[in-house]
């Protein structure tokens, strides 16, 4: 018996975790918004949700929520501490990996830190059924690197020449050079589902003409005052006005994650928690 129920948490502690990069190339299109709201929504609905600031230079996640950090990412890269002893407890009990900010050094990680930072997930002892990547704007190798070891890259996007533009430079790199051929859009700060669709509709006619991937559209969020005035309040919509149109669907979205497959095994380039995915 003993034997049957380490057995059982053995294969507990290798059920796979599922990765998502929140991304979208161009800064200003509400990327940080999507995936804190997206996680809390997630965690009201029974999920141990984890989220890596990404954004390694110029870290908002702990801002956006009026949080104090004692240490983030770079004291974990400098070898005085271990990704456990950084996390802080969140709005609905999310977990946070904050980054630092204004730190020249952490922009400036080579490929082979990236891999390192990835690869020190592998040796987290918390346990949690989702990981959200909040990654920072632009192409830059660190979003590169973190998108393509994300199992799902979600990709966020404003109806505006700029967005659009950059969203396509990102989606092209990664599909070129990277081997990420699918992606999850959001199509954020909309006035309505059918702008929304139309927005859509913009994005895949470039790729379909240009690129060979495929994209799902997976959310419409609508512009929503409530957001400005939850952000002013340092809250997520989804927690300060939890009936307003935008926080229905952050929880509609959070329930299709929910709903999106893990993979059963590693996929032949470096990924996040890779030892509990080869092991599996």
């Amino acid at each position: 018996m003993i034997d049957q129920a380490s057995g059982l948490r053995k294969m507990q502690d290798l059920q796979q975790i599922k990765v998502i990069a929140v991304s979208g190339g161009k800064g200003g299109v509400g990327k940080t918004n999507v995936s804190l709201n997206t996680s809390i929504a997630l965690a009201q609905q029974g999920k141990r949700v984890l989220v890596l600031d990404a954004d390694l230079g110029l870290a908002n996640v702990d801002v956006m929520l009026g949080l104090r950090v004692q240490r983030n990412l770079s004291h974990v890269l400098s070898g005085e501490c271990k990704l456990d002893d950084i996390i802080i407890k969140g709005p609905a009990g999310i977990n946070i990996i904050p980054a630092s900010s204004g730190t020249q050094s952490m922009v400036d990680l080579t490929p082979a830190e990236h891999a390192g930072l990835i690869r020190a997930f592998s040796d987290m002892h918390g346990q949690f059924d989702v990981l959200v990547v909040d990654t920072a704007a632009g192409i830059s190798d660190m979003v590169l690197s973190f998108c393509r070891a994300a199992q799902d890259v979600m990709l966020v996007v404003c109806d505006e020449p700029t967005s659009i533009t950059d969203c396509y430079a990102l989606m092209k790199l990664l599909s070129r050079d990277h081997d990420v051929f699918k992606f999850k859009v959001v199509a954020n700060m909309v006035r309505s589902p059918k702008e929304g669709q139309q927005l859509f509709g913009k994005l895949t006619k470039v790729t379909d003409r240009f690129l060979d991937v495929a994209l799902e559209l997976v959310a419409v969020i609508p512009f929503d005052e409530h957001i400005r005035k939850s952000v002013r309040k340092q809250k997520a919509v989804v927690e300060a006005f939890p009936e307003s149109p935008a926080a229905q669907a952050f929880k509609a979205l959070a329930k299709r994650v929910i709903s999106w497959p893990v993979p059963q095994q590693a996929s032949g380039h470096l990924e996040f928690f890779i030892e509990q995915l080869l092991e599996h």
